[in-house]
């Protein structure tokens, strides 16, 4: 995903209300348009139909067309309550793009069935997605605590490292033994996120070791 798009979702809506004079069928062509300004546009128009919109963004995300679908899904992620289901599908979409997408919509709209999806892109994708996954974890927060802690004594390199800081960013008690254990790896980046984790729960000076 590019800056520019990424950018989307750290910035808030210029506009609280629908445009009722622009019908769904119009703004779904303008979503398709090929035009990044008035695809957002419309993204944010259909986003305040709510519900009456989600039978025209479910036919979008079918779309052959990756762009298309990016734009279905920035479309659910603007939404108040976007449907969980159509979510997790996107997780896996083919391509990374749309899958990224999927991910951040989830960093604002936790969906703790997620889980197990985000945790499998965490251990088989590159560094950025691996990272966005991370941070829909943190979003999640306690409910992601059981499986990560499952998993993590089998991630490696980049993903050990991401979970690592999605462990510590939860600030979940029940991670205390693998923070303790972190500060004994031999990764700098690692250890890092171990004290930070022992340090949000309060535990650092208890259990960071003296040079």
């Amino acid at each position: 995903m590019d800056s520019h798009r990424r950018e989307r979702f750290a910035q808030s809506s210029t506009s609280n209300e629908v445009d009722m004079s622009l019908g769904i069928e119009t703004l779904l062509e303008e979503l398709v348009c090929g035009d990044d300004s008035r695809a957002e546009f419309a993204a944010i128009q259909l986003a305040e139909y709510g519900e009456s919109v989600e039978p025209a963004v479910r036919r979008t995300l079918e779309s052959e067309e990756p762009d298309t679908r990016w734009w279905a899904m920035r479309t659910l992620a603007q939404m108040n309550q976007p449907p969980s289901e159509l979510l997790l599908r996107s997780l896996t979409d083919t391509s990374a793009e749309v899958q990224q997408c999927a991910i951040l919509a989830i960093c604002h709209h936790p969906v703790e069935s997620a889980v197990p999806e985000l945790l499998n892109i965490i251990a088989k994708t590159e560094s950025l997605t691996c990272h966005l996954a991370a941070s829909a974890l943190i979003s999640i927060g306690n409910g992601s605590i059981p499986e990560l802690l499952t998993v993590f004594p089998n991630l490696t390199d980049i993903a050990r490292i991401e979970a690592m800081r999605a462990i510590a960013c939860i600030e979940d008690p029940r991670a205390i033994p693998v923070l303790m254990a972190g500060l004994d790896e031999d990764s700098i980046m690692i250890n890092h996120w171990a004290e930070e984790g022992l340090e949000r729960l309060g535990l650092g000076m208890v259990y960071l070791k003296p040079e």
